[in-house]
């Protein structure tokens, strides 16, 4: 979507099965989109722990990058490019990313299951360093693109990105969007130039208005009745944009218990500014 990236979706992986379902629904959206996928692990203690368990060398890393490449060219006929990096999953799969002028990264999240324990914080940390929107994804599996998206709006502030973001999706995958807002005469304003830009740009929406209390209960409520295939939240920013942050509401809508989908957007300074002054 944005010119400074390219046609790329990150898929970093610890080859659990967590993994695997984010990596199937990147190569879903990389056939939708016409991305390439890049298809990471970082080599970290976890990594030397496991391959020392198993009598296995770091080779053996490369040896299953490929395969799952292999298998995914053939099957899909989706470029696959492969990566294995020393490091750490806080740090390094964001300058990765931001290496490869990445579009959009899936990142499977878990329990006790697989080498990198991405649940909880740790999920968060990697979702908040991350210089392109991710997809944060469990173990349900969707394999039939996105085709209603809830867009929750609970300030007036900065969500111009992710309207962006919404139209790109929307547009490229068929989707109708669930504009899912707190009642209030600045949110009604906002949610205006929202639709507003829907209008020009022809996506399919629909307005819900809620009081605000529970929030993100009433969000993910809301999705899984209406068999929502995404969420997507944005985080907010320090002062010094060197840093995101995600608010309990974000975190119960990431880790919701019907494992909806949920896009984290990280916004870029040039257009943090109320929607309505663009």
């Amino acid at each position: 979507m944005d010119s400074k990236m390219n046609d790329i979706i990150l898929v970093p992986t610890d080859f659990s099965e967590v993994c695997n379902n984010a990596m199937n629904q990147a190569v879903e959206a990389a056939k939708f989109l016409n991305n390439k996928i890049a298809l990471l692990h970082v080599i970290d203690k976890n990594t030397r722990a496991q391959l020392k368990k198993d009598g296995e060398g770091e080779d053996a890393i490369e040896k299953k990058l490929n395969e799952i490449a292999s298998s995914i060219h053939s099957e899909h006929n989706v470029e696959v490019e492969t990566i294995s990096k020393e490091g750490d999953i806080f740090t390094t799969i964001a300058e990765v990313a931001k290496g490869l002028g990445a579009n959009l990264m899936y990142l499977g999240t878990h329990g006790k299951v697989g080498m990198q324990k991405l649940t909880g914080s740790f999920a968060l940390k990697v979702v908040t360093s991350s210089p392109v929107p991710v997809v944060v994804v469990q173990k349900r599996p969707f394999d039939k693109g996105y085709k209603k998206i809830i867009l929750p709006i609970t300030s007036d502030s900065g969500p111009w990105e992710k309207t962006r973001w919404a139209t790109y999706i929307a547009k490229s995958f068929g989707a109708e969007i669930h504009i899912y807002s707190i009642k209030s005469p600045e949110l009604a304003e906002a949610v205006k130039i929202i639709t507003n830009h829907f209008d020009n740009e022809m996506v399919t929406y629909k307005v819900i208005e809620t009081d605000g209390s529970n929030f993100s209960k009433q969000v993910i409520d809301y999705a899984t009745a209406n068999v929502a295939d995404m969420i997507m939240i944005m985080t907010n920013p320090d002062k010094s944009f060197s840093t995101f942050l995600l608010g309990s509401y974000d975190e119960e809508m990431i880790f919701n218990t019907s494992q909806i989908p949920v896009m984290c957007i990280n916004p870029r300074k040039y257009n943090w500014e109320k929607i309505f002054k663009i």
